[in-house]
């Protein structure tokens, strides 16, 4: 199974999309006995790709976020020791 095939949410395979409808709608019948196979695995391999860059810049901005939450946790901290405590 491969995720929904619309071009605005894959635009780094929107090439092979086309393609890949194209040869089902040329290929009515054929493309149950793996007429379009090989563009599928190409599809397949381009999705695979496109879900790891989203991944990695997902993960560098989740890094971005906690070192930015790290820096006002310590400065929380530090405000709060220099702030003398009335009891």
């Amino acid at each position: 199974m491969h995720p929904p095939l619309t071009l605005h949410k894959h635009p780094a395979c929107a090439e092979l999309i086309v393609n890949f409808k194209k040869c089902h709608e040329d290929h009515p019948f054929l493309k149950f006995f793996g007429a379009c196979n090989d563009l599928k695995i190409q599809l397949d391999k381009c999705f695979r790709e496109e879900k790891q860059m989203k991944r990695k810049a997902n993960f560098e901005a989740s890094k971005q976020f906690k070192e930015k939450l790290k820096a006002s946790k310590a400065a929380k901290v530090a405000s709060e020791s220099t702030t003398p405590a009335s009891a």
